[in-house]
């Protein structure tokens, strides 16, 4: 196939940190509008902000993402947008929770203790500097899928498992002396990542702004370090550069049955 794809339905996928006083008030809200809107997929919302990715008509997630930004602290919210040809997402659920990406560990701020934001387009230089390790946050299902050339992987089933990871190699990594360079999908795992590393005594902590959906976003493809393709946790499976279907030809063809 040539030319730019057109997608008949929109996939964001969003998140922020911020404190919501009524997470119960904001999920009814919330539901209803998306139900309107005919939209599906998953928003999760706790005291310590939202989370989601929502699929449906463009005009229905511009609405929903209007009406996120019009909550008080959500205005900067950050949407990766990408596209599918048929639902990607079996049924809606928007669900209040005590974590909006759960770490599982108290007292973590991923709003003034996280790490330092990286580009996209700055990203190639930090992970190709010798004296950086670059951590994949994400499971090892997600790695085999795709990942940085370099990169290391925890070996984690869930990201629960991380903080005890890091806690077995953290002693190693301080003597090394090395900057630290974590990535995941989106950048929400990131947000609670880096701040426990931080938390655990270390400074030269940074993060891929945006993560993963981000980069194969804005960087381009001949300039690219993602080998692989990028885990999405619905029925498009995996994204490549430019945020494309991997599998395109199959994907249009599965639409128009």
């Amino acid at each position: 196939m040539t030319g730019p794809i057109e997608y008949p339905l929109t996939v964001a996928a969003l998140y922020h940190f911020a404190t919501v006083p009524e997470p119960e008030a904001v999920r009814d809200a919330l539901h209803r509008l998306c139900e309107a809107r005919g939209l599906c997929g998953t928003l999760l919302i706790a005291r310590e902000g939202v989370n989601g990715t929502l699929a449906g008509p463009d005009a229905g997630v511009a609405d929903l993402v209007e009406a996120i930004r019009a909550m008080p602290g959500f205005e900067p919210i950050e949407v990766k947008y990408s596209g599918a040809f048929e639902r990607p997402f079996k049924r809606l659920k928007v669900k209040v929770k005590r974590e909006i990406v759960t770490m599982g560990v108290p007292d973590i701020d991923p709003v003034h203790g996280q790490g330092a934001y990286v580009e996209p387009a700055d990203w190639n230089a930090l992970i190709e500097d010798p004296d950086t390790l670059v951590i994949d946050t994400r499971n090892s299902f997600e790695f085999a899928q795709g990942t940085f050339a370099g990169s290391v992987d925890p070996g984690t089933e869930r990201f629960t498992q991380f903080p005890a990871w890091f806690d077995a190699q953290a002693e190693e990594l301080r003597r090394s002396g090395k900057k630290i360079a974590m990535f995941c999908t989106g950048g929400i795992r990131c947000e609670k990542a880096t701040a426990y590393v931080r938390a655990q005594g270390f400074d030269a902590v940074y993060h891929l702004k945006g993560g993963i959906l981000k980069y194969l976003e804005e960087v381009p493809a001949e300039r690219s370090l993602f080998e692989g393709g990028c885990f999405v946790f619905d029925e498009r499976v995996a994204l490549g550069q430019g945020l494309e279907l991997l599998d395109v030809e199959r994907a249009v063809a599965k639409g128009g049955e």
